[in-house]
């Protein structure tokens, strides 16, 4: 608006120009999203995996060394038909190139955390009647293990009920290495465990996309008997999932995990805990329930502080029944364990499941382990 003399008259501007970086920018965002959109589309035919959901989420663009190249940071969002309720999310790196129809990527991998099992390779689906196995195509047959995570599976419902367990998910890389790496581990630490269960990221808590990691090397040299109780090991995980949190001890989950594996085996202490009892014929007897350190991959005498964990949590079965050690794994995980220390909440918790405090169950958990030198 312009004031003159005798009024008022109109300032007439020139049209703004179109703000042509901003919008060349949108365009090519948008070339982007489609290129990425449609390698969302073909990740089951890539892979191997079979995808019910894919798609790559929270676009970020940068150059990427020329005006041809960029480097985009994405989330990638995917769900195995049948198995997760919620999708998996891989954030990933990825370098794009221009090509005469668009943009096409030339490189994808983690940004941050582990890879994902299908960098290594495609991978084949070996399903079972009640889990499914994701096997690196270059790497052993999943026949066997499908066998094994089918008689895990009921096992496991018997006690935990079903939900989670009975759509169990096992991944099978074809080497230790890479095994270590998707644990973003140092291979000679993980050598001698068979299995790992882990939370994949992205779903929330009470609905947990969970699988079950396992070693072909560590798996590979078990008998039979070995291999249906590690697997049987981490579907318990699996299903106690949503129960376990930060404030459960170690000896409380993964003894609960050992004591249903080895349930119903027609084995004695003595057989389930060899190390321990052989400890305790040198006069090594622990005097205190395992701390979570204890459970390291590479802390020295982790096969006993697992015996040590079965043992007290066979104690409570055996005196209580096993619905009262369900009921009180479940009490300790519950959500009012927020900020309050461990162990006096266990001491607690005991009293309350089971009429008697930490200091009681710990000398009754000795006697047992005394009783291995008989």
């Amino acid at each position: 608006m312009l004031l003159v003399a005798g009024g008022l008259a109109q300032l007439s501007l020139p049209p703004a120009a179109p703000a042509a970086p901003a919008r060349q920018a949108a365009d090519r965002r948008a070339e982007v999203a489609a290129a990425l959109a449609e390698r969302a589309a073909s990740l089951s035919s890539r892979s191997g995996l079979p995808v019910a959901e894919a798609g790559y989420r929270n676009l970020v663009l940068a150059a990427g060394g020329g005006p041809d190249r960029l480097t985009a940071a994405a989330d990638l969002a995917v769900r195995i038909a049948g198995y997760d309720d919620h999708p998996v999310v891989y954030p990933r790196r990825i370098e794009l190139a221009r090509a005469a129809g668009g943009w096409r990527v030339e490189r994808e991998e983690s940004a941050s955390g582990p890879p994902a099992l299908w960098d290594f390779g495609p991978v084949r689906a070996a399903p079972g009647a009640r889990c499914l196995v994701l096997a690196s195509a270059d790497g052993p047959d999943p026949a066997g293990l499908v066998e094994v995570g089918d008689r895990a599976v009921p096992a496991v419902e018997e006690l935990w009920g079903g939900g989670r367990p009975g759509r169990l998910l096992l991944e099978l890389p074809a080497t230790e290495e890479r095994f270590a790496r998707l644990l973003e581990g140092d291979p000679a630490s993980w050598a001698d465990m068979a299995a790992v269960t882990v939370a994949a990221p992205g779903a929330p808590r009470n609905t947990p996309a969970d699988r079950v990691l396992v070693n072909p090397e560590a798996y590979g040299r078990l008998s039979g008997f070995g291999r249906q109780v590690v697997i049987t090991h981490e579907a318990t995980h699996v299903a106690t999932r949503a129960d376990t949190r930060a404030w459960t001890p170690l000896w409380l989950s993964e003894g609960v995990a050992d004591w249903t594996a080895y349930r119903d085996s027609g084995r004695g202490p003595r057989q389930i805990a060899p190390e321990l009892a052989r400890d305790v014929a040198a006069g090594k007897a622990p005097t205190e329930l395992p701390e979570d350190r204890d459970f390291t991959a590479s802390a020295p005498g982790i096969a006993q502080a697992y015996e040590q964990s079965w043992l007290a949590c066979e104690l409570i079965a055996r005196r209580y029944g096993p619905q009262r050690l369900i009921a009180f794994y479940r009490a300790v995980g519950a959500d009012d364990g927020q900020g309050e220390d461990r162990e006096r909440r266990t001491d607690r918790l005991l009293r309350a499941e089971l009429g008697l405090g930490l200091a009681e169950f710990t000398r009754l958990w000795r006697e047992d382990v005394a009783a291995l030198k008989d």
